[in-house]
């Protein structure tokens, strides 16, 4: 890419969004656009037509649509994969139309199947079944991936696919019924610590381990991959290191400064017992993350402190 590109950050994810674009201007390009700030509604084909034919980006980022934990895949399946399908449909047919120089798509850990290998390596995509909560999302992000292939092979486009670990940090959704287990656990332990509760209570048996990776790592690596890949296959980029759930909640439990007890409802879903991303193939192209887990939930933590009330 080149500075004076126009670059398209394109999703309803405005924590991945914004932070691919600080980095960007950071980086002094100077004509990057996001969806959000635009008031475009991606999953209007003739708006989406209409957007790529007068600005007609260079370069393009689409990160995604609806998303969340297990409780908002529960109850937002129909959706999550509605929502999904149409946003990347669009974005990705109209930047083919509009000849855009390279695409990158983010998809989600999820699209592994439920008993995968560990650590998570790019040839066992499609290997087996998806897990059941996630199934709906994970099939959107599925098809996304094999339509910038299907784009590549047929039309000659560069449209590349990434699979990122959980994305965590600064302006993060913090809403409890739709976060991710991150961000609802901090908010969940800080709010018990300003109500001065004896307790919190956690979904599942906390025993279920997860990978994090720290938002503006993520930005700086999508950068990185639309100067240095151009491989059509998938590519898995994360911390390299996984952590469970109850190493996690007593860590963000010791940075709050909560003095409760954490406790497990195992009545309820824990999800798949490990999710690790195998990130080999993005270190030998010579990239690597930033921003540990402590440091990055402290930052998170400040950024949640400034910005929220307890409710």
């Amino acid at each position: 890419m080149r500075k004076e590109d126009k670059i398209f950050i394109s999703g309803r994810w405005p924590m991945v969004d914004m932070a691919i674009y600080r980095y960007l201007k950071h980086e002094s390009y100077k004509y990057p656009i996001v969806s959000c700030d635009i008031g475009l509604d991606l999953t209007n084909q003739s708006m989406v037509s209409s957007f790529f034919k007068k600005e007609k980006p260079d370069y393009v980022f689409l990160t995604t649509g609806m998303h969340g934990g297990i409780l908002a895949n529960r109850n937002h399946s129909a959706e999550f994969i509605y929502d999904n399908l149409q946003i990347q449909t669009n974005i990705i047919h109209y930047a083919k139309e509009c000849k855009v120089k390279k695409l990158i798509f983010l998809g989600s850990s999820c699209v592994y199947p439920k008993d995968c290998p560990q650590p998570m390596k790019e040839k066992y995509l499609l290997s087996g079944k998806l897990e059941e909560i996630s199934q709906y999302y994970a099939m959107s992000k599925l098809a996304g991936i094999m339509m910038c292939q299907a784009y590549n092979t047929q039309y000659k486009t560069r449209f590349i696919s990434a699979i990122p670990a959980t994305v965590y940090g600064p302006g993060d959704d913090f809403d409890l019924k739709n976060s991710h287990v991150l961000s609802a656990l901090l908010k969940k332990i800080d709010m018990a610590k300003e109500n001065n509760e004896s307790k919190v209570t956690l979904w599942g048996n906390g025993l279920v381990r997860r990978e994090f990776l720290y938002v503006d790592d993520l930005a700086r690596v999508t950068v990185f991959l639309m100067q240095h890949h151009n491989e059509s296959g998938i590519i898995n980029i994360g911390s390299g290191s996984d952590i469970s759930i109850k190493e996690l909640a007593e860590l963000i439990k010791e940075i709050v400064g909560f003095k409760g007890k954490i406790v497990y409802d195992k009545s309820k879903p824990s999800g798949i017992r490990r999710k690790l991303l195998d990130i080999s193939q993005i270190i030998k192209l010579g990239w690597k993350p930033e921003v540990n887990l402590k440091e990055g939930i402290i930052l998170t933590y400040q950024w949640y402190k400034k910005h929220f009330s307890v409710k």
